[in-house]
Protein backbone atom coordinates (compact mmCIF):
# COMPACT_ATOMS: atom_id res chain seq x y z
CA UNK A 1 0.00 0.00 0.00
CA UNK A 2 2.74 2.60 0.62
CA UNK A 3 4.30 1.55 -2.39
CA UNK A 4 1.05 3.04 -4.37
CA UNK A 5 1.40 5.93 -2.56
CA UNK A 6 4.96 6.82 -2.81
CA UNK A 7 4.49 5.84 -6.59
CA UNK A 8 0.97 8.94 -7.11
CA UNK A 9 3.17 11.71 -4.77
CA UNK A 10 6.54 13.72 -5.44
CA UNK A 11 9.33 11.39 -6.52
CA UNK A 12 11.80 13.45 -4.55
CA UNK A 13 9.48 13.05 -1.53
CA UNK A 14 9.53 9.06 -1.81
CA UNK A 15 13.61 9.15 -1.58
CA UNK A 16 14.03 11.32 1.36
CA UNK A 17 10.77 11.03 3.18
CA UNK A 18 8.09 8.21 2.90
CA UNK A 19 5.12 9.67 2.37
CA UNK A 20 2.58 8.27 4.76
CA UNK A 21 4.54 10.95 7.09
CA UNK A 22 2.58 13.89 8.75
CA UNK A 23 3.01 16.07 11.25
CA UNK A 24 1.44 14.07 13.81
CA UNK A 25 3.18 10.98 12.92
CA UNK A 26 6.69 12.07 12.79
CA UNK A 27 6.28 13.98 16.24
CA UNK A 28 4.89 10.24 17.73
CA UNK A 29 7.23 7.93 15.94
CA UNK A 30 10.44 9.92 17.00
CA UNK A 31 9.32 11.40 20.43
CA UNK A 32 8.25 7.47 21.52
CA UNK A 33 11.26 5.79 21.05
CA UNK A 34 12.66 8.70 23.91
CA UNK A 35 9.62 8.75 25.93
CA UNK A 36 8.64 5.05 26.02
CA UNK A 37 9.84 2.09 28.68
CA UNK A 38 13.32 0.91 28.19
CA UNK A 39 14.25 -1.93 26.51
CA UNK A 40 15.31 -5.03 27.19
CA UNK A 41 17.68 -4.76 24.39
CA UNK A 42 19.11 -1.13 25.26
CA UNK A 43 19.75 -3.01 28.99
CA UNK A 44 21.70 -5.74 27.42
CA UNK A 45 23.62 -3.22 25.25
CA UNK A 46 24.22 -0.75 28.10
CA UNK A 47 25.61 -3.38 30.33
CA UNK A 48 27.99 -5.15 27.77
CA UNK A 49 29.40 -1.45 26.90
CA UNK A 50 29.40 -0.46 30.31
CA UNK A 51 31.65 -3.49 30.86
CA UNK A 52 33.97 -2.63 28.31
CA UNK A 53 34.40 1.07 29.84
CA UNK A 54 35.11 -0.14 33.26
CA UNK A 55 38.02 -2.17 31.37
CA UNK A 56 39.36 0.33 30.00
CA UNK A 57 39.22 2.57 33.44
CA UNK A 58 40.94 -0.33 34.97
CA UNK A 59 44.04 0.08 31.53
CA UNK A 60 44.21 4.09 31.97
CA UNK A 61 44.11 3.43 36.42
CA UNK A 62 47.05 0.66 35.83
CA UNK A 63 48.81 3.14 33.41
CA UNK A 64 48.80 5.52 36.01
CA UNK A 65 50.29 3.90 38.24
CA UNK A 66 53.30 1.54 36.55
CA UNK A 67 53.61 4.52 33.59
CA UNK A 68 53.72 3.99 29.82
CA UNK A 69 56.33 1.39 30.19
CA UNK A 70 53.35 -1.08 30.50
CA UNK A 71 52.34 -0.03 26.91
CA UNK A 72 54.54 -1.61 23.62
CA UNK A 73 56.57 1.74 22.99
CA UNK A 74 59.96 1.45 22.83
CA UNK A 75 63.19 4.34 22.97
CA UNK A 76 62.88 4.70 18.96
CA UNK A 77 58.50 3.73 19.05
CA UNK A 78 57.88 6.20 21.12
CA UNK A 79 54.21 6.48 19.76
CA UNK A 80 52.25 3.87 19.83
CA UNK A 81 48.26 2.71 19.92
CA UNK A 82 47.45 6.20 21.74
CA UNK A 83 48.80 8.31 19.32
CA UNK A 84 47.45 6.03 15.98
CA UNK A 85 43.64 5.37 18.33
CA UNK A 86 43.94 9.55 18.95
CA UNK A 87 44.18 10.33 15.14
CA UNK A 88 41.74 7.73 14.31
CA UNK A 89 39.00 9.32 16.34
CA UNK A 90 39.28 12.57 16.15
CA UNK A 91 39.06 12.04 12.67
CA UNK A 92 35.63 10.20 13.14
CA UNK A 93 34.76 13.29 15.08
CA UNK A 94 35.41 15.73 12.80
CA UNK A 95 33.39 14.45 9.82
CA UNK A 96 30.62 14.32 12.22
CA UNK A 97 30.13 18.15 12.34
CA UNK A 98 31.89 18.45 9.17
CA UNK A 99 29.14 16.72 7.47
CA UNK A 100 25.94 17.94 8.61
CA UNK A 101 27.75 22.01 8.57
CA UNK A 102 28.08 21.35 5.08
CA UNK A 103 25.00 19.82 3.95
CA UNK A 104 23.33 22.52 5.89
CA UNK A 105 24.82 25.21 4.11
CA UNK A 106 24.19 23.34 0.65
CA UNK A 107 20.65 23.20 1.35
CA UNK A 108 20.47 19.01 1.29
CA UNK A 109 17.62 17.72 2.19
CA UNK A 110 18.50 14.38 2.48
CA UNK A 111 21.01 15.68 5.83
CA UNK A 112 17.86 15.54 8.20
CA UNK A 113 18.02 11.69 8.67
CA UNK A 114 22.03 11.50 9.45
CA UNK A 115 22.86 15.08 11.35
CA UNK A 116 21.51 14.13 14.85
CA UNK A 117 23.51 11.18 15.05
CA UNK A 118 26.40 12.21 12.94
CA UNK A 119 26.90 15.54 15.48
CA UNK A 120 26.47 13.49 18.42
CA UNK A 121 29.53 10.94 16.91
CA UNK A 122 31.33 14.08 16.81
CA UNK A 123 30.95 14.89 20.51
CA UNK A 124 31.84 11.51 21.46
CA UNK A 125 34.27 10.69 19.59
CA UNK A 126 36.31 13.79 19.89
CA UNK A 127 36.24 13.63 23.86
CA UNK A 128 37.38 10.37 23.73
CA UNK A 129 40.20 11.17 21.13
CA UNK A 130 41.31 14.26 23.73
CA UNK A 131 42.02 11.18 26.37
CA UNK A 132 44.69 9.88 24.59
CA UNK A 133 47.26 12.53 24.71
CA UNK A 134 46.92 12.78 28.22
CA UNK A 135 47.17 9.39 28.61
CA UNK A 136 50.09 9.26 26.63
CA UNK A 137 52.22 12.13 28.39
CA UNK A 138 53.32 10.00 31.31
CA UNK A 139 52.48 12.45 34.08
CA UNK A 140 49.13 12.76 32.78
CA UNK A 141 47.87 14.93 36.29
CA UNK A 142 50.41 17.47 34.77
CA UNK A 143 48.20 17.96 31.47
CA UNK A 144 46.80 21.46 32.14
CA UNK A 145 50.81 22.81 31.58
CA UNK A 146 49.54 22.47 27.96
CA UNK A 147 46.93 25.72 28.79
CA UNK A 148 48.36 29.06 28.73
CA UNK A 149 47.83 30.04 32.79
CA UNK A 150 49.68 32.46 35.07
CA UNK A 151 51.98 30.31 36.82
CA UNK A 152 54.00 31.75 39.66
CA UNK A 153 57.25 31.30 37.27
CA UNK A 154 55.66 33.11 34.70
CA UNK A 155 56.13 29.67 32.96
CA UNK A 156 53.86 29.89 29.41
CA UNK A 157 53.41 26.41 27.00
CA UNK A 158 55.78 26.52 23.83
CA UNK A 159 53.12 27.84 21.54
CA UNK A 160 55.50 25.92 18.67
CA UNK A 161 54.85 22.68 20.24
CA UNK A 162 51.87 20.69 18.59
CA UNK A 163 50.98 19.15 21.53
CA UNK A 164 49.74 22.92 22.29
CA UNK A 165 48.25 23.06 19.13
CA UNK A 166 46.05 20.18 19.59
CA UNK A 167 44.66 21.04 22.68
CA UNK A 168 43.47 24.35 21.56
CA UNK A 169 42.19 22.83 18.26
CA UNK A 170 40.28 19.63 20.55
CA UNK A 171 38.94 22.31 22.87
CA UNK A 172 37.60 25.04 20.46
CA UNK A 173 35.95 22.11 18.45
CA UNK A 174 34.42 20.36 20.94
CA UNK A 175 32.84 23.42 22.17
CA UNK A 176 31.72 24.72 19.09
CA UNK A 177 30.15 20.88 17.80
CA UNK A 178 28.29 20.80 21.49
CA UNK A 179 26.70 24.51 20.83
CA UNK A 180 25.88 23.22 17.06
CA UNK A 181 24.43 19.85 18.39
CA UNK A 182 22.39 21.49 21.44
CA UNK A 183 21.11 24.28 19.65
CA UNK A 184 19.73 21.94 17.10
CA UNK A 185 18.03 20.23 19.95
CA UNK A 186 15.69 22.86 21.70
CA UNK A 187 12.89 22.56 19.33
CA UNK A 188 12.94 18.76 20.14
CA UNK A 189 13.48 19.32 23.64
CA UNK A 190 10.06 21.08 23.46
CA UNK A 191 8.38 18.59 21.86
CA UNK A 192 9.80 15.88 24.44
CA UNK A 193 8.67 18.50 27.31
CA UNK A 194 4.79 18.73 25.83
CA UNK A 195 4.59 15.02 25.05
CA UNK A 196 6.31 13.73 28.34
CA UNK A 197 3.81 12.21 30.73
CA UNK A 198 6.00 12.19 33.64
CA UNK A 199 6.09 15.48 36.04
CA UNK A 200 9.99 14.47 35.94
CA UNK A 201 10.69 14.51 32.47
CA UNK A 202 8.90 17.67 31.76
CA UNK A 203 10.76 19.38 34.31
CA UNK A 204 14.03 17.86 32.55
CA UNK A 205 13.45 18.17 28.99
CA UNK A 206 11.68 21.62 29.90
CA UNK A 207 15.02 23.17 31.85
CA UNK A 208 16.87 21.95 28.61
CA UNK A 209 14.16 23.48 26.63
CA UNK A 210 15.04 26.96 27.33
CA UNK A 211 11.72 28.32 27.82
CA UNK A 212 11.21 27.33 23.76
CA UNK A 213 7.69 28.41 22.43
CA UNK A 214 8.24 27.90 18.67
CA UNK A 215 7.45 31.47 18.13
CA UNK A 216 7.93 33.42 14.87
CA UNK A 217 11.18 35.27 16.94
CA UNK A 218 12.36 31.41 18.94
CA UNK A 219 12.85 30.66 15.12
CA UNK A 220 14.02 33.46 13.76
CA UNK A 221 16.76 33.69 16.47
CA UNK A 222 17.20 29.86 15.80
CA UNK A 223 17.59 29.98 12.08
CA UNK A 224 20.36 32.55 12.28
CA UNK A 225 22.33 31.14 15.46
CA UNK A 226 22.02 27.58 13.98
CA UNK A 227 23.31 29.23 10.71
CA UNK A 228 25.93 30.97 12.05
CA UNK A 229 27.61 28.16 13.75
CA UNK A 230 27.54 25.90 10.58
CA UNK A 231 29.22 28.43 8.42
CA UNK A 232 31.95 28.45 11.86
CA UNK A 233 31.86 24.54 12.19
CA UNK A 234 33.02 24.16 8.70
CA UNK A 235 36.39 25.79 8.43
CA UNK A 236 37.09 25.20 11.93
CA UNK A 237 36.65 21.48 10.88
CA UNK A 238 39.78 21.88 8.63
CA UNK A 239 41.91 23.42 10.94
CA UNK A 240 41.30 20.99 13.52
CA UNK A 241 42.23 17.97 11.38
CA UNK A 242 45.06 19.75 9.50
CA UNK A 243 46.58 20.72 13.05
CA UNK A 244 46.58 16.94 13.45
CA UNK A 245 48.39 16.28 10.09
CA UNK A 246 50.93 19.43 10.71
CA UNK A 247 51.73 17.34 14.32
CA UNK A 248 53.91 14.79 11.70
CA UNK A 249 54.56 16.89 9.13
CA UNK A 250 56.66 19.52 11.29
CA UNK A 251 58.87 16.71 12.01
CA UNK A 252 62.34 15.57 10.56
CA UNK A 253 61.22 12.14 10.10
CA UNK A 254 61.57 10.60 6.73
CA UNK A 255 57.55 10.22 5.03
CA UNK A 256 56.25 12.86 7.34
CA UNK A 257 57.67 15.41 6.02
CA UNK A 258 55.37 16.49 3.33
CA UNK A 259 52.93 19.44 2.43
CA UNK A 260 50.76 17.28 0.94
CA UNK A 261 49.61 15.89 5.29
CA UNK A 262 46.87 18.58 6.42
CA UNK A 263 44.52 17.79 2.99
CA UNK A 264 44.87 14.16 3.15
CA UNK A 265 44.38 14.16 7.01
CA UNK A 266 41.34 15.95 6.60
CA UNK A 267 39.87 14.43 3.16
CA UNK A 268 40.84 11.24 5.49
CA UNK A 269 39.12 12.78 8.45
CA UNK A 270 35.35 12.83 6.29
CA UNK A 271 36.36 9.48 4.42
CA UNK A 272 36.22 7.83 7.85
CA UNK A 273 33.82 9.55 9.30
CA UNK A 274 31.31 9.38 6.64
CA UNK A 275 32.34 4.82 6.85
CA UNK A 276 31.71 5.57 10.60
CA UNK A 277 28.30 7.51 9.55
CA UNK A 278 26.94 4.67 7.35
CA UNK A 279 27.85 1.75 10.32
CA UNK A 280 25.66 3.90 12.72
CA UNK A 281 22.57 4.64 10.04
CA UNK A 282 22.38 1.13 8.83
CA UNK A 283 22.23 -0.17 12.89
CA UNK A 284 19.94 2.81 14.26
CA UNK A 285 17.28 1.96 11.16
CA UNK A 286 17.54 -1.58 11.64
CA UNK A 287 17.19 -1.77 15.35
CA UNK A 288 14.64 1.32 16.08
CA UNK A 289 12.82 0.52 12.64
CA UNK A 290 13.74 4.04 11.17
CA UNK A 291 12.77 2.93 7.75
CA UNK A 292 10.26 5.92 7.26
CA UNK A 293 12.97 8.62 8.26
CA UNK A 294 15.87 6.71 6.62
CA UNK A 295 15.29 5.33 2.94
CA UNK A 296 17.50 3.48 0.09
CA UNK A 297 18.18 7.41 -1.13
CA UNK A 298 20.21 8.75 2.16
CA UNK A 299 22.55 5.08 2.00
CA UNK A 300 22.85 5.73 -1.83
CA UNK A 301 24.08 9.29 -1.10
CA UNK A 302 26.66 8.64 1.59
CA UNK A 303 27.59 5.62 -0.43
CA UNK A 304 28.55 8.23 -3.70
CA UNK A 305 30.38 10.36 -1.19
CA UNK A 306 32.14 7.38 0.42
CA UNK A 307 33.70 6.65 -3.18
CA UNK A 308 34.37 10.21 -4.10
CA UNK A 309 36.61 10.31 -0.56
CA UNK A 310 38.09 6.89 -2.16
CA UNK A 311 39.31 7.92 -5.10
CA UNK A 312 41.20 11.28 -3.32
CA UNK A 313 42.74 8.63 -1.03
CA UNK A 314 44.28 6.67 -3.72
CA UNK A 315 45.35 10.02 -5.47
CA UNK A 316 46.97 10.69 -2.42
CA UNK A 317 48.62 7.32 -1.93
CA UNK A 318 49.97 7.42 -4.95
CA UNK A 319 51.36 11.16 -5.09
CA UNK A 320 53.16 10.28 -1.67
CA UNK A 321 55.05 7.41 -3.71
CA UNK A 322 55.62 9.17 -6.95
CA UNK A 323 56.93 12.26 -4.62
CA UNK A 324 59.87 10.26 -2.82
CA UNK A 325 60.29 8.55 -6.17
CA UNK A 326 60.69 11.18 -8.01
CA UNK A 327 62.47 13.81 -5.24
CA UNK A 328 66.35 13.10 -4.56
CA UNK A 329 65.82 12.06 -0.95
CA UNK A 330 67.42 8.85 -0.66
CA UNK A 331 65.84 8.50 2.91
CA UNK A 332 62.74 9.61 1.76
CA UNK A 333 62.55 6.66 -0.96
CA UNK A 334 64.16 4.07 1.35
CA UNK A 335 61.04 4.31 3.43
CA UNK A 336 58.58 4.36 1.08
CA UNK A 337 60.27 0.80 -0.28
CA UNK A 338 60.21 -0.01 3.21
CA UNK A 339 56.67 0.87 4.10
CA UNK A 340 55.35 -1.36 1.14
CA UNK A 341 58.05 -4.48 1.28
CA UNK A 342 59.13 -4.28 5.12
CA UNK A 343 57.64 -6.02 8.42
CA UNK A 344 55.09 -3.72 8.07
CA UNK A 345 54.40 -4.06 4.60
CA UNK A 346 50.36 -6.32 5.10
CA UNK A 347 49.21 -3.41 7.12
CA UNK A 348 49.85 -1.48 4.13
CA UNK A 349 48.90 -3.24 1.43
CA UNK A 350 45.40 -3.75 4.03
CA UNK A 351 45.14 -0.03 3.77
CA UNK A 352 45.15 0.22 0.46
CA UNK A 353 42.89 -2.73 -0.17
CA UNK A 354 40.46 -1.20 2.44
CA UNK A 355 40.65 2.25 1.53
CA UNK A 356 40.66 1.90 -2.07
CA UNK A 357 40.18 -1.37 -3.74
CA UNK A 358 36.68 -2.14 -1.61
CA UNK A 359 35.02 1.24 -2.10
CA UNK A 360 35.07 1.03 -5.30
CA UNK A 361 31.90 -1.55 -5.69
CA UNK A 362 30.21 1.75 -5.05
CA UNK A 363 30.26 2.50 -8.56
CA UNK A 364 27.78 -0.39 -8.79
CA UNK A 365 24.06 0.83 -7.78
CA UNK A 366 23.26 -2.39 -6.59
CA UNK A 367 25.67 -2.32 -3.79
CA UNK A 368 24.91 1.07 -2.40
CA UNK A 369 21.24 0.23 -1.97
CA UNK A 370 22.19 -3.32 -0.96
CA UNK A 371 22.32 -2.64 3.42
CA UNK A 372 24.86 -5.97 3.79
CA UNK A 373 27.10 -5.29 1.56
CA UNK A 374 27.50 -1.06 2.26
CA UNK A 375 27.75 -1.75 5.70
CA UNK A 376 30.85 -4.30 4.90
CA UNK A 377 32.39 -1.54 2.70
CA UNK A 378 31.95 0.72 5.28
CA UNK A 379 33.37 -1.25 8.30
CA UNK A 380 36.47 -2.04 6.04
CA UNK A 381 36.63 1.84 5.40
CA UNK A 382 37.25 2.16 9.40
CA UNK A 383 39.76 -0.92 9.73
CA UNK A 384 41.53 0.73 6.70
CA UNK A 385 41.78 3.99 7.87
CA UNK A 386 42.92 2.45 11.35
CA UNK A 387 45.66 0.71 9.72
CA UNK A 388 46.61 4.17 7.63
CA UNK A 389 47.64 5.83 11.11
CA UNK A 390 48.99 2.51 12.53
CA UNK A 391 51.55 3.06 8.86
CA UNK A 392 51.87 5.96 9.53
CA UNK A 393 52.87 6.21 13.22
CA UNK A 394 54.63 3.02 13.69
CA UNK A 395 56.24 2.28 10.46
CA UNK A 396 57.78 5.56 10.34
CA UNK A 397 59.14 5.55 13.43
CA UNK A 398 60.17 1.87 13.55
CA UNK A 399 63.01 3.16 10.71
CA UNK A 400 64.44 6.67 10.93
CA UNK A 401 68.03 7.82 9.63
CA UNK A 402 69.72 5.42 12.09
CA UNK A 403 69.88 1.99 11.29
CA UNK A 404 71.26 0.68 14.87
CA UNK A 405 67.92 2.33 15.79
CA UNK A 406 65.53 0.57 14.07
CA UNK A 407 63.16 -1.21 16.13
CA UNK A 408 59.69 -3.11 15.52
CA UNK A 409 56.71 -2.36 17.86
CA UNK A 410 54.76 -5.29 19.53
CA UNK A 411 51.74 -3.75 20.94
CA UNK A 412 50.89 -5.20 24.66
CA UNK A 413 47.30 -6.29 26.38
CA UNK A 414 47.07 -2.87 27.77
CA UNK A 415 47.70 -1.78 24.06
CA UNK A 416 44.70 -3.85 23.24
CA UNK A 417 42.45 -2.74 26.75
CA UNK A 418 42.69 0.76 25.75
CA UNK A 419 42.22 0.87 22.27
CA UNK A 420 38.98 -1.96 22.79
CA UNK A 421 37.56 0.09 26.18
CA UNK A 422 37.42 3.33 23.87
CA UNK A 423 35.86 1.36 21.45
CA UNK A 424 33.13 0.46 24.39
CA UNK A 425 32.91 3.80 26.03
CA UNK A 426 31.96 5.43 22.39
CA UNK A 427 28.76 2.54 22.48
CA UNK A 428 28.09 3.39 25.78
CA UNK A 429 27.74 7.25 25.39
CA UNK A 430 25.66 6.04 22.09
CA UNK A 431 23.17 4.05 24.12
CA UNK A 432 22.50 7.10 26.67
CA UNK A 433 22.16 9.11 23.52
CA UNK A 434 19.41 7.11 21.63
CA UNK A 435 17.47 6.50 24.79
CA UNK A 436 17.67 10.27 26.34
CA UNK A 437 17.65 11.97 23.03
CA UNK A 438 15.64 12.03 20.11
CA UNK A 439 17.95 10.44 17.34
CA UNK A 440 16.51 12.30 14.15
CA UNK A 441 15.27 16.04 14.27
CA UNK A 442 11.31 15.88 14.39
CA UNK A 443 11.16 19.57 13.36
CA UNK A 444 13.31 19.39 10.68
CA UNK A 445 11.21 16.32 9.36
CA UNK A 446 8.23 18.46 10.79
CA UNK A 447 10.04 20.75 7.70
CA UNK A 448 10.48 18.81 5.24
CA UNK A 449 7.48 17.11 4.96
CA UNK A 450 5.89 20.79 4.77
CA UNK A 451 8.10 21.65 1.89
CA UNK A 452 7.50 18.60 -0.30
CA UNK A 453 3.99 18.65 0.58
CA UNK A 454 3.43 21.45 -1.29
CA UNK A 455 5.29 20.71 -4.59
CA UNK A 456 3.71 17.52 -4.79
Amino acid sequence: MSRDIEQRTDPERATVLRSDQDYASISRAISDSVLRPTSRGWWLGFCLSGLGVLIFIAAAGYLFYAGVGIWGVNTTVVWGFAIINYVWWIGIGNAGTLISAMLYLARQPWRTSINRFAEAMTIFAASIAGLFPILHLGRPYLFYWLAPYPSTMGVWPQFRSPLVWDMFAIATYIIVSVLFWYTGLIPDLATLRDRARSRAAQLVYGAFALGWRGSAAHWRHYERAYLILAALAVPLVVSVHSVVGYDFATALMPGWRSTLFAPYFVVGAMFSGFAMVIVITIALRAAFRLHAFVTPRHLDAMAKILLAASLIMGYAYGMEAFMAWYGTDADEWRQTVTTATGPYGPAYWGMLFCNVAVPQLCWSARIRRSIPALLVVAILVNIGMWLERYVIVVNILSQGFMPSQFRLYFPTVWDWATMLGSFALFLWFFFLFVRFVPMVPMHEFRKLAHDLGERS
